[in-house]
């Protein structure tokens, strides 16, 4: 008798769901009073329509609402009690604060932060290295600040940064901040608390010789690189050896950072090393406060900065940030929000089967798929196997019309 062994009483998206508990989630919505007042459309329901809008990449709230209307009878399998209404969505968009989904995403990331862990080898100097950067999400009209002159027609366009850090074996964020475009990157690592040892790299637009010393008294090692026009002093030249030159080691240097001239910036102790790519034909100026390791491992840690800009991408490419469902700064934070734990249950459920999936394959499987009952791990183990083993057998009943 054929039987289909892939098939399952719960949708995908159910199943993602189950990485979500709702108890935690009604929880945290007590803890930020986001649930008072409120008779149907809570904040565990708002946050499971703004996944399915993530998912399926809604560009509009009428996509979402006729969405779940379609498939009303499947609701009851991921905790909604009814269909939204547009104006319902709306509504809690602008008015639910958008600081309930941050709490909900870092939740989420301290509990399964180990299971996000790379569990591939990696060099002892790298495993404990943070990167930080910044993306900004143009907006259809000013609604935050963009950075930049003002057209020559008087009109601008809003922009929201994103700014990010990331763990290099995780490759999911554990700190972001939302802001205006216009805000200045530096401000993010203003006072930011690391792990002593650790390693941050960021690039030349986190120049803050305050901060770079302080994280020096604490014992935590920075790589950025050489800004135009940075004033030093030259304090000895460290000695090159011939494979380091080979490598394209240009020099090695001690010098202390900083205008002597300037009262108001902290001069500092650091190393400045010059690499030249020979691929890229390209001169780099790094700078550190580590004096012990060898200047191509800098240059690697460096090189390691490129993972968030992937990261950047492969969200920008993989979720609706194009179109928001709201003209507001909270409605664009909440989606912003929504977009990250999304992010991360992909992230979850990637580290979790065995065979190894492309992120792009997988949430493109996830969006077509993602109301069809299918046995979500088991199918993406060994999706061939599983169709051949589903093969539907001959019938043996004869056949009337088969010629005698």
């Amino acid at each position: 008798m054929y039987k289909d062994r892939i098939f399952i009483g719960q949708p995908i998206f159910s199943q993602l769901l189950i990485y979500i508990d709702k108890r935690a989630i009604d929880k945290i919505a007590r803890n930020y009073k986001t649930d008072y007042y409120t008779k149907k459309f809570t904040t565990h329901n708002h946050l499971i329509t703004m996944l399915y809008s993530i998912f399926h990449k809604c560009n509009s709230i009428r996509e979402v609402t006729t969405g779940l209307q379609a498939c009303h009878h499947k609701i009851n399998h991921l905790g909604l009690n009814y269909c939204v209404r547009k104006s319902t969505l709306s509504d809690a968009n602008r008015r639910r604060d958008s600081k309930v989904f941050e709490a909900i995403y870092f939740h989420l990331y301290k509990k399964y932060k180990n299971i996000l862990s790379d569990s591939r080898p990696i060099k002892s100097d790298l495993a404990n290295l943070y990167i930080a950067d910044s993306s900004t999400i143009s907006l259809f009209k000013e609604i935050l600040k963009n950075a930049g002159r003002t057209p020559a027609d008087g009109k601008r366009k809003g922009g929201l940064k994103v700014h990010a850090l990331i763990k290099a074996d995780e490759d999911v964020p554990c700190l972001v901040r939302l802001t205006a475009a216009s805000k200045h990157d530096v401000n993010f690592i203003k006072g930011m608390k690391l792990p002593k040892e650790s390693f941050i790299a960021f690039d030349k637009g986190y120049r803050d010789f305050n901060q770079y010393g302080l994280w020096s008294e604490e014992n935590i090692n920075w790589v950025t690189r050489m800004t135009k026009g940075t004033k030093y002093t030259l304090e000895d030249d460290l000695p090159l050896t011939d494979k380091q030159r080979a490598q394209g080691v240009v020099s090695d240097q001690l010098v202390t950072l900083g205008h002597t001239t300037h009262k108001q910036v902290r001069r500092i102790k650091a190393r400045l090393i010059r690499y030249y790519d020979g691929e890229k034909q390209k001169a780099f100026a790094f700078i550190t406060n580590n004096v012990t390791m060898c200047p191509q491992t800098i240059a690697l840690i460096y090189k390691q900065r490129w993972q968030i800009e992937l990261l950047f991408k492969r969200i920008k490419q993989s979720y609706p940030l194009q179109y928001f469902l709201g003209d507001n700064e909270n409605a664009l934070k909440v989606q912003v929000w929504s977009v990250l734990i999304a992010d991360l249950l992909v992230k979850i459920i990637q580290a979790k089967v065995k065979k190894r999936w492309s992120y792009a394959n997988l949430v493109s499987m996830l969006r077509i798929h993602l109301m069809s009952y299918i046995h979500l791990t088991k199918f993406l183990n060994n999706p061939d196997k599983l169709l051949i083993n589903n093969t539907k057998p001959k019938s043996s009943e004869p056949n009337l019309f088969s010629s005698a």
